[in-house]
């Protein structure tokens, strides 16, 4: 059966409209079991967009350069949750992970604007922003319920669940988000940061590469359908 989708996006006054229709969830499989997206040999079912790239070293995806984005391939995932091992090569460094992307990406900025970034960044003073842009946090939309991150070289492991309209992030084992579609959040302080907006149920899911002083590496990206 052809896959059929509407997708409509109308930017008026910094607001955005998403429709949907016909969105086919590639998060399937044993919701009992971690689906590996990620084989641990080369970026097979991955592609990348904007600047720097990203290459695997000793079974790890490295970052390089930036801003950018590798995104899986397979589809739109929702109703899912997603299992990520990562570490700083530095004591901090800057990445996220993606996820609620109405479309496939084709430039690194679309994902930022209509997508959620769940941020990596443990010292986000040091660019002069604050805790709604640290690590576990929808960058710049959640502040953290608690502080759960690790240092480099140290391993990190984020769990993000995505329950229809609700992000829920789990950070060593610590629930730092907790965000429902349509949920106050604050005033955009920067250009850089998102447009506000609905996201959408099922969507695309990436990892950014930030910038040459930023590298980290990820050693696990897997997901799960979520029971019913």
């Amino acid at each position: 059966m052809l896959k059929r989708f509407i997708v409509s996006i109308l930017l008026l006054a910094g607001l955005v409209t998403l429709s949907f229709a016909a969105d086919e969830n590639a998060c399937k499989g044993d919701p009992d079991k971690w689906q590996q997206i990620f084989n641990g040999k080369d970026l097979n079912g991955w592609k990348h967009v904007g600047p720097g790239g990203d290459t695997v070293e000793d079974g790890l995806i490295r970052t390089h350069g930036g801003m950018g984005l590798l995104y899986w391939t397979a589809g739109k995932i929702g109703n899912c949750q997603i299992h990520v091992v990562f570490k700083m090569r530095d004591e901090n460094d800057n990445s996220g992970v993606f996820i609620r992307i109405p479309v496939e990406p084709r430039e690194e900025w679309m994902p930022v604007h209509y997508g959620f970034e769940v941020q990596i960044d443990n010292h986000p003073e040091k660019s002069d922003e604050d805790e709604y842009h640290s690590t576990g946090m929808l960058y710049s939309l959640t502040k953290p319920l608690a502080k759960a991150w690790k240092p480099g070289p140290e391993w990190n492991t984020m769990e993000i669940t995505l329950d229809g309209p609700r992000t829920v992030v789990m950070l060593n084992g610590v629930k730092v988000t907790d965000y429902k579609d349509g949920d106050p959040v604050p005033d955009r302080k920067f250009d850089f940061e998102p447009q506000h907006g609905p996201r959408p149920n099922f969507g695309y899911m990436g990892l950014q590469n930030h910038s040459d002083n930023d590298i980290v590496f990820f050693k696990e990206v897997a997901i799960k359908p979520l029971k019913k």
